[in-house]
């Protein structure tokens, strides 16, 4: 499918048929790989030169946002797409290809009655197209709001011990939580360790209160925690000394990725702001954590709810996108009729008269086919365009880089 073509039109002085069956002959013979269509304009309601004259001036504005607007649900529903990994095919209107619907385009007469001013039936296009515009902004806004949320908590699951979420990888048992006693939990760099393990216990005077008291911490018994309810049994027993003051133990390793570990660490609750402050300067990241099962299950429950509320709206806004698309395109190319209709007018006078077509021409014959067009667009059109140029005239109302003496325009599917 090509995805760049050329509207023009040629003058009609004698029969349309005429001029068609020749144009046809020149591009199969000078130029064979060319498509080559023939676009039906219906007999629009012209109005006055001066409303016009206006119109053009307006075309040339709602061109851009109609196309703007346009390729902007065509990016969107690659986007969908491309995150789904699922290609759905060609875009269509009404079942038709956009391709074929460009080039065997119909005008919609119960949309768009041939009767209606120009300029009425342009303001009416561009309303349309400005309102699905604003519709997509809010449905996009809403689906990338719940993509953020999902990708928060995903950051939070992939990331490094340092930002990552920790609920699944603390158990109920690692975690003691008393009136006098609470354990944190510290992020070590892979590399401090040792560092860590040496220097923790020193961190505050909890140890030395401990150590005094005679007293270490031990985990209670995982068959007596489930026969009282899952609770945390905190025993406090003697210490033996040996000639001194034995120091607790109480920092375990719970895991380690490619960058931390993180270790929990039993200490006095009174003590435990300072142990913040310290374990901070010695570069030890005490992250913040509540060990709650009710919290746990909210959290689980709320991610499998992104993740359906993801997919749900992603399969939503891509089919909005579809159907969204085919009414916009249908617009465009009505659009495109009216000002293909109004350009001729204005280039070749009244009454209108002249030959609308469609072409695909590839890079290399570009050249080729606009000499085709030029002899066909009439000698004494083709003089006295190239004469008003030297002059520089209010030329190339279409829009385009290149002036030529028939009316030609780009039209963009991608």
């Amino acid at each position: 499918m090509a995805t760049r073509y050329w509207m023009a039109s040629l003058p009609v002085q004698s029969s349309a048929s005429t001029v068609w069956g020749q144009l046809q002959d020149s591009i199969s013979k000078q130029s064979f790989d060319t498509p080559l269509y023939r676009f039906n304009v219906p007999n629009l309601r012209v109005g006055t030169l001066d409303s016009l004259l206006s119109l053009a001036d307006d075309l040339l504005k709602s061109n851009a946002f109609v196309e703007g607007a346009t390729q902007k649900i065509r990016r969107q529903i690659d986007e969908l797409e491309k995150s789904s990994g699922v290609d759905a095919g060609s875009l269509t209107v009404d079942g038709v290809p956009i391709d074929s619907y460009l080039t065997r385009f119909v005008w919609d007469e119960a949309k768009y009655p041939t009767m209606s001013p120009l300029k009425e039936t342009v303001d009416g296009i561009h309303s349309f197209v400005a309102k699905v515009e604003d519709d997509l902004k809010v449905r996009v806004a809403e689906y990338n709001n719940v993509r953020s949320q999902l990708s928060a908590i995903n950051r939070k699951q992939t990331g490094s011990l340092a930002v990552k979420d920790l609920s699944n990888l603390v158990k109920p048992e690692d975690i003691v939580s008393s009136e006098h006693l609470v354990t944190l939990l510290a992020v070590v760099s892979k590399y401090s360790q040792k560092d860590w393990l040496s220097s923790y216990e020193t961190l505050t005077d909890y140890v030395r209160e401990i150590s005094e008291l005679g007293l270490v911490v031990v985990a209670a018994d995982s068959d007596v925690s489930k026969a009282l309810h899952d609770v945390v049994v905190v025993v406090l027993q003697p210490c033996r000394r040996h000639g001194g003051a034995k120091v607790p133990r109480s920092s375990k390793k719970l895991h380690e990725d490619n960058e931390y570990a993180l270790y929990t660490v039993t200490l006095f609750n009174r003590v435990a702001d300072n142990f913040r402050i310290k374990a901070r300067e010695r570069g030890f990241q005490v992250r913040d954590f509540e060990y709650n099962s009710e919290t746990q299950d909210s959290r689980k429950e709320e991610l499998e709810k992104l993740v359906h509320d993801q997919e749900a709206m992603r399969s939503s806004l891509l089919q909005w996108c579809y159907s969204s698309y085919g009414e916009v395109f249908s617009s465009w190319m009505h659009f495109c009729a009216v000002r293909v209709f109004t350009e001729s007018i204005l280039r070749y006078g009244l009454p209108p008269s002249f030959l609308a077509c469609v072409l695909a021409p590839s890079q290399k014959s570009e050249k080729k086919v606009r000499s085709i067009l030029e002899r066909h667009c009439g000698s004494a059109n083709s003089v006295h365009w190239k004469a008003e140029e030297e002059v520089g005239p209010m030329a190339g109302l279409a829009g385009e880089a290149d002036t030529h003496p028939y009316v030609s325009f780009t039209i963009n599917l991608v």
